[in-house]
């Protein structure tokens, strides 16, 4: 293979697929879910949930509610109780059956709970195929379908828990993943920038364009604005705000490579992770470019693998991503998609987080839980 469509040192050769057990068991008694500590959840963002620094760590989710419960901690209880009567629903065996030919790659960010995470890599070993990235190359370069119940592990921004964390465990299974990382950050103790401005904004900061009352609808006010404004209210916040954020200690150059000899192939996710959707095209190309050209410098080879920023697909990134010779591009749009991609640039994934409960996390690989999801939308709109 030319060296501009491999990823991934020799080690990922050596990354084997766990065996898989082709039909999930029948539902009896209650198996272990894994949910482990109650720390808030680690959502994906498609929509990041704010921040709050305690005690020196990250904790998604800031609000408290009355009960001075935190309301992602709420927030998952509530989707994973839906996941224990989706387990059991009747079409549940039918979306088994179909998620069998398709291909499920699930979209983490941090892991904040291993012991939960451990779980949910068990399940994989058992109920799936677990596939690497260059495995899904080789998939559309020779147009032949991946395995049966193939599932592709990724990590979104790739904070130091994948390192710490996933990595361990991924490698005591055999499992290959993928890492996507923001260029900017590498070799840095800067925090990510939708966790700086919520813990501006809870000390002090303002910004004109983000008078907007409850602080629940800072983020997505501030990825609704044209990137020119969100940097400037950015920078608003930081010089009126009365702390600073704590430093949060990024992955290095080095951890790169780490993360890669160890089976976790490394991909682009921008340099600074801004919505692409909302940038000029000037903007789209330097951010896609720029991390490019850095990863390349650190890695030795060019990455061949992009994760949109919050998952959406955008037609100017993906013809900048052509030009450099990218293969495979990635959305988070919570779907299955087909066991050989039809569109390689636009890979459907599902999103998860370490915290999910196993019988929740039975019906996000069955597709069951995103297809709920999305007939709630439509119901409700």
């Amino acid at each position: 293979m030319p060296q501009s469509q491999s990823t991934t040192s020799t080690s990922m050769a050596r990354a084997r697929p766990a065996p898989g057990v082709r039909a999930l068991p029948p539902p009896v008694g209650r198996p272990a879910d894994g949910r482990g500590t109650g720390r808030p959840t680690d959502h994906p963002h498609g929509g990041h949930l704010h921040v709050q620094y305690l005690h020196g760590e990250q904790h998604h989710g800031s609000h408290r509610d009355g009960g001075g419960r935190h309301r992602a901690s709420v927030d998952a209880e509530q989707q994973d109780a839906r996941g224990e009567w989706l387990r059991f629903a009747p079409v549940q065996p039918l979306f088994r059956a179909m998620a069998a030919q398709r291909l499920a790659v699930l979209a983490y960010h941090g892991v904040t709970d291993h012991r939960s995470f451990g779980a949910q890599l068990d399940r994989l070993r058992r109920l799936a195929t677990p596939v690497s990235l260059d495995a899904v190359l080789r998939a559309v370069t020779e147009r032949r379908p991946l395995p049966p119940r193939s599932v592709l592990v990724t990590f979104d921004d790739a904070d130091r828990s994948v390192l710490t964390h996933a990595l361990p465990a991924l490698d005591a299974r055999g499992i290959p993943a993928t890492a996507f990382v923001i260029s900017e950050l590498i070799g840095t103790e800067r925090p990510f920038w939708w966790h700086e401005a919520d813990f501006l904004a809870r000390h002090g900061g303002r910004a004109r364009s983000l008078d907007c009352g409850h602080p629940s609808q800072l983020l997505p006010r501030l990825k609704a604005m044209p990137d020119p404004d969100r940097r400037r209210s950015l920078h608003e916040l930081r010089v009126s705000a009365d702390r600073r954020p704590p430093r949060q200690e990024q992955l290095t150059p080095a951890d790169l490579l780490a993360l890669r000899d160890g089976g976790v192939a490394i991909g682009n996710h921008t340099q600074g992770h801004p919505c692409l959707g909302r940038c000029d095209d000037d903007t789209v190309r330097a951010e896609i470019t720029g991390a490019h050209e850095a990863l390349t410098r650190w890695l030795g080879e060019p990455p061949i693998a992009f994760a949109y920023p919050d998952g959406g697909h955008d037609v100017r990134a993906e013809a900048v991503l052509q030009e450099l010779g990218y293969r495979l591009g990635f959305l988070s749009d919570h779907r299955l998609g087909p066991r050989l991609p039809t569109h390689p640039l636009q890979i459907s994934r599902l999103q998860v987080d370490s915290t999910t409960s196993t019988r929740r996390f039975d019906t996000i690989l069955s597709g069951l839980e995103p297809a709920y999801r999305r007939w709630r939308r439509q119901a409700v709109a």
